[in-house]
């Protein structure tokens, strides 16, 4: 039976071909340019790539690390978040940071680094992307992955059809991001619990509904009548009270600016309140009291963590709102203003706006929810997409609205449920083809608002959740959203074929029994994509 295509406008062929042509040269001077930083780095690294043992692994790591070559077989080298070199000014920034280190897969289980604070572990600075735009053969001698379904149904099958370790119900689905063809299904249409691979369409959904320049704005506002200064929370849960703020929203800046403009009025004691009406509904996600995520407000800081971590699980205050109030009557303190102890209120119309302090772009913390897996970012991105909407801005409106929106994108939807943006509701419910598909709307060249989907997603053995898997074979290849859950064990992202092609891969096990031994399967699947073994 004849496997259909994803979209008719997928033949992007011609589009692939110019942009190649257009970058080749700055990629070539990117090339003379980073070739320091990667000897630098591999000097560095030497230690930990001598574990290393598959051949000439490291060549084509080296090579592939960055957000540049995952995507390099040219959809997305016309448009995106890239700087003048070639290189995303985002991975560049990680890339100096060498000293940090990033989220593990949940935070749990073996070869996970734990949440440090800091940003994620970088990957090195590529300077081979001409090998993925120019088809050159891969060192090593590495086969590219299979062009006919039944070599590749040939490779997958033992793994994903037959291998025990992946439970009782199972789905898997392999396209070609540049023509959409489906390349391999076992199962796709079926939809199953996605875990935290259901970020992939939250981040579809919210760059679609508000768009990549889209920032998140916390505010103080002064009611006229009263003299009450209050606090207005803009579902911004990246909003940070550390001195620090690593190019985030700072409260501490808000502060600052409101305490000077209360003086021009001569106002030094103000009754502070706090305003959280952007969000409706229960604040209280289904699993209840968890670590993975704090209570879903319209207002808190530092994802109202107890400890200095930036990602991964951490103990949360009770109420994230009331906390961010009273950090910020603190701030105030500093400047010269005292303020009362906050309570809940909501500004009007009338009252006079203050101070704002902004979020980064959206296409940023699209990317920071996804490399990090971030589920408070996850859960406030799907309430301002059902705001933008005009959907309610609770648990149910928000599914609603990420449905309508990849509805209207002409995705298929059929049988999908979003009770969340995270995906820690066990009763969310994806399909293979439906990831996949997502992959091929952020991957199509008419679409560079999406970019920041597939750039965001963690790089195998460098950054977020994948920073401790993949030690071999496909580390720096294979980019992909982890997804966790007691009994379910997901993946899918891109992978970059050693003869240049992009593939988007999506595979989902549920009823697992053992999640790290489920998770080495997909990890060995998706590695099965770069570096298939020569028939």
């Amino acid at each position: 039976m004849a496997v259909p295509e994803l979209r008719p406008w997928r033949a992007a062929r011609p589009h692939v071909a110019r942009a190649a042509g257009a970058v080749r040269p700055r990629l070539a001077r990117f090339v003379r340019a980073a070739e320091p930083r990667v000897a630098r780095y591999a000097r560095a690294t030497a230690p930990r790539l001598a574990r290393i043992t598959r051949p000439k692994t490291w060549q084509y790591t080296a090579g592939a690390a960055t957000a540049g070559l995952a995507l390099a077989a040219g959809v997305v080298t016309a448009a995106g978040p890239w700087d003048s070199t070639g290189q995303r000014t985002a991975e560049r920034d990680r890339a100096v940071a060498l000293e940090h280190t990033g989220g593990a897969d949940h935070g749990r289980g073996p070869g996970a680094s734990g949440t440090a604070s800091g940003s994620p572990r970088p990957a090195p600075s590529a300077g081979a992307v001409l090998t993925g735009l120019g088809g050159t053969a891969t060192p090593g001698g590495v086969k590219a992955a299979p062009g006919d379904r039944a070599a590749l149904a040939d490779l997958l099958d033992p793994l994903l059809k037959d291998d025990p370790t992946l439970g009782g119900r199972r789905a898997a689905a392999v396209v070609d991001l540049t023509t959409g063809k489906r390349l391999y299904g076992l199962g796709g249409d079926v939809p199953l619990t996605p875990a935290s691979t259901t970020k992939i369409a939250t981040a579809v959904a919210a760059l679609t509904a508000m768009g990549p320049d889209h920032r998140l704005t916390t505010r103080t506002a002064l009611e006229g009548d009263t003299g009450e200064l209050v606090l207005v929370g803009g579902g911004d849960p990246t909003l940070t009270a550390r001195e620090d703020p690593r190019g985030l929203a700072s409260l501490r800046t808000l502060a600052e600016q409101t305490a000077a403009a209360l003086k021009k009025r001569d106002l030094r004691k103000v009754t502070l309140s706090y305003d959280t009406t952007l969000y409706a509904g229960t604040e209280a996600h289904p699993i209840g009291v968890n670590e993975n995520l704090a209570r879903v407000t319209a207002l808190m800081a530092d994802e109202g963590r107890t400890d200095d971590s930036t990602s991964g699980p951490a103990p949360r205050v009770p109420d994230p709102a009331a906390d961010a109030a009273r950090t910020f009557a603190g701030l105030l303190k500093q400047h010269g203003v005292t303020a009362s102890a906050p309570g809940p209120s909501k500004a009007t119309a009338r009252a006079d706006t203050l101070a704002t302090v902004s979020s980064p772009p959206l296409s940023a913390l699209v990317e920071r929810m996804l490399t990090n897996s971030d589920n408070d970012l996850a859960e406030a991105l799907a309430r301002h997409t059902a705001v933008a909407t005009g959907k309610r801005a609770d648990f149910d409106g928000a599914g609603a609205a990420v449905t309508a929106r990849l509805k209207q994108l002409g995705l298929p939807v059929r049988g999908a449920r979003f009770h969340d943006g995270s995906g820690l509701d066990r009763t969310d419910l994806i399909s293979a083809d439906l990831l996949t598909a997502l992959l091929a709307e952020a991957a199509d060249p008419a679409r560079p608002q999406l970019r920041a989907v597939l750039t965001g997603l963690p790089v195998a053995h460098f950054t977020g959740t994948l920073a401790g898997r993949y030690t071999d074979g496909a580390a720096g290849l294979v980019r992909a959203k982890t997804g966790t859950l007691t009994g379910v064990n997901t993946l899918a992202g891109t992978v970059t074929t050693p003869d240049g092609r992009l593939l988007g891969f999506a595979f989902l096990a549920n009823d697992t029994t053992d999640a790290w031994a489920a998770q080495a399967t997909l990890d060995r699947a998706a590695t099965g994509l770069v570096s298939p073994t020569p028939s």
